[in-house]
């Protein structure tokens, strides 16, 4: 992939990182680029479209390398995000895979589609009228992808017939345009060569859902799905136009241990600095809940806070507010006091979001890049 310019002059701050202050949260550039090339070569093989989520990076840089790696847009679930992110392009088209309801928010989002194509993903018939209204008012249009329950049950109809019900509603709203379906598989949690089974019965239902779009008339054009779990099994959902996964961008431990990537696909780590070892058999890291979210590992929840890179043998056992508590009782050679380790995260989309500023490190250099889309939680 060729190098994209960063948004700032790069800022050398050493070539060992070590007089960065620490915690902070450092990015291997050259593993975000593989990371991004690897998914974008994988979908142009399979002629998926890509519209990865921006959830996990917040920053307008990463959505545009994203973007020149061949994304067709970008997915947030924030209107704040999507504010953000309609800059990292021009234009950036905008998929808002989050059905908000509510005045300001769909006011807000109505507006930006005078300026970006915009979509929304939505459930009920309320959040189609609320997104009508607010569209009629701002003399816009916005996109419409139903949203079908697959098997996750958090949000989405519960079946195709419900799906084309609430599609023949959109439809005759003003203000919406009926672009087809939305899914998301996040209950498909098994490593890819096991996903077989649950991916044929998605499909199944996507594919019912299409017929009865079909002989109902309405447009189905776009299907979304996709996660990072199952990211490159996604030919196996031939329904599916395009994908949107988030984490893959950066990975994690919930990948890692899940089967879904390596440490080296790991680009996002925390460097910190071991401030005390009174307590024997422990270690404690100057990384706690503000730094390192308080999410165990979902297929690992014994595992600890976190993998201590330097020292796998090593448990991160407890966060409080600041401090990271470290067993090291099984590690044949133990941190000493003020030396430095580094610790992938077990979930990084919230770890990210905790940072104002992360660092990119590549070729040698350190660079601050803001996390545009911090704290946007509306």
């Amino acid at each position: 992939m060729a190098t994209t310019p960063l948004p700032a002059d790069p800022v050398p701050v050493s070539l060992d990182l070590a007089s960065l202050p620490t915690p902070a949260l450092v990015i291997d550039g050259a593993v975000v680029r593989r990371n991004i090339d690897r998914l974008a070569t994988y979908c142009r093989s399979h002629r998926i479209a890509l519209r990865p989520h921006t959830k996990t990076h917040k920053s307008r840089f990463i959505g545009g390398l994203q973007l020149a790696a061949g994304a067709l847009g970008l997915t947030v679930a924030k209107v704040g995000e999507a504010e953000v992110m309609a800059t990292a392009g021009a234009p950036t088209a905008i998929l808002m895979a989050y059905p908000a309801v509510d005045p300001a928010r769909t006011a807000r989002l109505a507006r930006l589609a005078g300026a970006v194509p915009v979509a929304v993903g939505l459930d009920p018939a309320a959040a189609a009228a609320a997104w009508s209204t607010a569209a009629h008012a701002a003399g816009t249009t916005i996109g419409v992808l139903v949203d079908l329950d697959v098997g996750f049950g958090r949000t989405g109809v519960a079946s195709p017939a419900a799906a084309v019900e609430l599609a023949a509603v959109v439809d005759r709203l003003p203000g919406l345009r009926l672009d087809g379906i939305m899914c998301y598989p996040g209950q498909v949690k098994m490593p890819p060569d096991d996903q077989g089974p649950v991916l044929a019965a998605i499909a199944a239902l996507l594919a019912e859902a299409l017929d009865r779009f079909d002989r109902a008339g309405l447009s189905r054009r776009i299907v979304s799905g996709g996660s990072t779990p199952t990211a490159f099994m996604s030919h196996r959902l031939a329904q599916c136009t395009e994908i949107r996964p988030g984490t893959s961008v950066y990975n994690d431990m919930n990948i890692v241990r899940g089967g879904f990537g390596t440490l080296a696909d790991c680009a996002a780590r925390v460097v910190c600095t071991v401030v005390s070892d009174a307590v024997a058999g422990q270690g404690v890291l100057d990384a706690g809940s503000k730094t390192l979210t308080s999410d165990l590992c979902g297929p690992a929840p014994q595992s600890g806070h976190g993998h201590v890179v330097e020292y796998p043998d090593a448990v991160i056992t407890r966060l409080t507010e600041e401090h990271g508590q470290v067993d090291v009782s099984r590690c044949a050679h133990r941190p000493r006091v003020g030396e430095r380790v580094t610790v992938i995260p077990n979930h990084v989309c919230p770890c990210v979001n905790l940072q104002d500023v992360v660092w990119w490190h590549e070729a040698g250099l350190l660079t601050p890049l803001p996390v545009d889309a911090r704290g946007r939680l509306s």
